[in-house]
């Protein structure tokens, strides 16, 4: 199960940041992370500001 982005995101990066393998790109108007590499770590989320990350 990966994680998701919602579209409570605000773009500011801190994700991308936390994620140990590089899993989130910065997309159009928000981070998107990919699935396929997702380990489920939850790093992101717990680094996302805005609470814009949650298990899918």
């Amino acid at each position: 199960m990966a994680f998701k982005i919602n579209d409570e995101c605000v773009a500011c990066g801190a994700c991308a940041g936390a994620c140990p393998i590089g899993a989130i790109v910065e997309g159009d108007g928000k981070y998107e992370i990919n699935a396929d590499e997702c380990v489920d770590c939850g790093s992101c989320a717990a680094a996302c500001p805005t609470g814009a990350i949650s298990a899918e």
